[in-house]
């Protein structure tokens, strides 16, 4: 493919907008714009365009995707955060509100590139709540990608396998515990888009065979790092809300759910009892 000049004429964005309308890119004119604000060198843009319209994701060319009101760095091998997302990141923020936290330790696990916390840990630190913020994921790439962004807010980003790269000090202090964990079927990944099916990775994706493989291990260990009163939030598609409340309930969690009506996205959360007690990790 080759597309003349630098895409600063109006007829250099009109042949841009064209190659990534044929790609299937609906919102083709707003990536036009983004891709030519993004090229600096001769020849940068045809290649940026070229990529996309391969199927490389928009976010990992530009290097950054915005998510509630922020720029986070991503970058390729990271998990793109989405849109919908957000609605976990508000329904952690009207807790913390409703519950008045004066501090609040907030804990995004399966972290990649550290958007929910970031996002949430701006908002409440805006809210005048002191912020303790821990965010860990089992990728090394998408570690390096989270301390990128979660380290100038004064979070610290661990490696390792979800509850268990957390410190000990943590345990019985968390507050908010944010886990956008996989939660694709298996069967289901190859229907995926291919910017997600075939750039990010797997880890990231698969929630096993009904994709609450990975809920039931977060809701094991919750209880024991949760404090008293605090919540644990996963998001998850609209089929599997009842199974996940009741995987959620059964370690002694209360569950509940909101669902977008926008876009069907469902959060469902579970609280620790105040008077309930459980052993360290």
């Amino acid at each position: 493919m080759s597309i003349s000049g630098t895409g600063s004429g109006p007829g250099d964005l009109a042949a841009i907008v064209a190659a990534l309308r044929r790609a299937g890119c609906v919102f083709a004119e707003q990536e036009a714009e983004l891709l030519s604000a993004a090229s600096e060198a001769p020849g940068e843009l045809e290649r940026l365009v070229r990529e996309r319209v391969g199927g490389t994701p928009l976010e990992h060319l530009l290097g950054w995707v915005e998510f509630r009101g922020r720029r986070i760095e991503v970058g390729p091998g990271v998990f793109v955060p989405r849109r919908r997302s957000a609605l976990l990141v508000d329904q952690a923020i009207d807790h913390a509100l409703a519950a008045a936290y004066r501090r609040c330790v907030v804990v995004d696990l399966c972290c990649g590139s550290g958007a929910l916390g970031a996002a949430a840990a701006s908002a409440l630190t805006e809210a005048g709540i002191a912020v303790e913020l821990v965010a860990a994921d089992i990728d090394p790439v998408a570690v390096r990608c989270a301390r990128r962004n979660l380290e100038p807010l004064g979070g610290t980003v661990f490696r390792g396998d979800l509850c268990a790269a957390l410190p000990s000090a943590s345990a019985g202090r968390i507050d908010l515990l944010l886990a956008n964990i996989p939660y694709v079927p298996t069967a289901m990944i190859s229907r995926m888009p291919p910017e997600a099916r075939d750039y990010e990775p797997r880890a990231a994706l698969d929630g096993g065979i009904d994709g609450l493989d990975v809920l039931r291990r977060v809701a094991g260990a919750a209880p024991v790092w949760l404090a008293p009163g605090g919540r644990l939030f996963v998001e998850i598609s609209g089929p599997q809300r009842d199974p996940a409340q009741r995987i959620i309930e059964r370690e002694g969690l209360s569950p509940s759910a909101v669902c977008s009506p926008e876009d069907g996205t469902v959060v469902v959360t579970g609280t620790r009892d105040h008077s309930s007690t459980y052993p360290h990790p």
